[in-house]
């Protein structure tokens, strides 16, 4: 997790992204302060779930989305890390080598596959906001967008060993969704999908089927409204308690009783107060870059997690 110290909504990321309202004559400092205590809260609650929590401090005034660092990295089992090209020049800064090297030391790293390149040639993939991974089937789903370029995508799933599943999606004003984990979560035994947001109906089916094959796990159907709310925007954790899934206050009281019992038949349900994040048009899974590497010994307490629980072996967090 990245703390920032002058955290604003991103001027840059308006024009594509419809989960940002616009936030003119806002209080910056008092802005700056609440995103802050609201980051700090956060990582307390994940850590007392058992979550391993590394929090670096951002203190840089021209990164106003340097919280949410999944877009910029991400971390794959068997030692491997990769770094993405971002859609605005204002991101770009937020790839920090303070991070990676942190991960080095902290974790078993083989090699750092880097992307960024591709920013001079006008090709972008935001990491896992981008994409949203099923670990165990090997398949990447991505929404197309401005933030998803299939020239980008094609690399991630050679050199990762993933396929690529893509699809239009658009939210009820029909506008295209910017990022595939605002309308997705896939967790050990459930996935949520806004179903009524793709476009296609046969592609819409082959997802779900995708998702639920062998009768894996239950896909959760979300609303445009709960969407609107964040509440596909989460990510499952294992903690010294078990699996947690980690999604917002707000994107929590969304749910209907029915899914929040489905989901609490296989984790625990971590609602964290974000409001002033979500300002941004991210929320608490962007907030996170979930950790799938080995520690080394002594330096990580690891959580066992069954062998084939695939999804959940995100048990620390940037």
């Amino acid at each position: 997790m990245v703390r920032p110290h002058h955290f604003a909504p991103n001027p840059q990321t308006l024009a594509d992204n419809g989960f940002q309202p616009a936030t003119d004559g806002l209080d910056e400092a008092a802005f700056a302060a609440s995103a802050y205590d609201e980051v700090t809260r956060a990582a307390q609650a994940l850590e007392a779930a058992g979550v391993t929590v590394h929090l670096f401090e951002d203190e840089t005034v021209h990164r106003p989305d340097s919280v949410f660092p999944n877009n910029w990295i991400s971390t794959h089992s068997g030692g491997h890390i990769a770094l993405y090209p971002m859609f605005t020049p204002n991101r770009r800064t937020e790839r920090r080598s303070d991070i990676v090297e942190l991960l080095k030391t902290t974790y078993r790293v083989q090699d750092v596959i880097d992307y960024s390149g591709l920013e001079y040639d006008d090709v972008f993939l935001e990491g896992t906001g981008a994409m949203v991974l099923d670990h165990e089937s090997r398949i990447a789903y991505a929404a197309r967008s401005n933030r998803a370029d299939p020239i980008a995508l094609e690399r991630f799933c050679t050199n990762f060993g993933y396929e690529p599943m893509v699809f239009d999606a658009v939210d009820g004003r029909g506008i295209a969704v910017y990022h595939t984990n605002v309308i997705m979560s896939i967790a050990s035994e459930y996935a949520l999908l806004a179903t009524d947001m793709i476009v296609s109906p046969a592609r819409r089916q082959e997802i779900i089927d995708r998702l639920s094959a062998r009768g894996r796990r239950d896909v959760i159907g979300l609303t445009n409204a709960q969407i609107d709310e964040f509440s596909g925007n989460a990510l499952e954790l294992w903690g010294s308690q078990g699996r947690v899934l980690a999604l917002s206050q707000r994107a929590h009281d969304a749910l209907t009783d029915d899914q929040r019992a489905r989901i609490e038949r296989s984790a625990r349900l971590l609602p964290l107060d974000v409001p002033t994040i979500e300002l941004a048009g991210g929320s608490v899974r962007c907030m996170l870059a979930g950790v799938h590497l080995d520690p080394r010994p002594g330096l990580v307490e690891r959580h066992e997690t069954p062998a084939d629980d695939a999804a959940a072996d995100e048990v620390a967090a940037l």
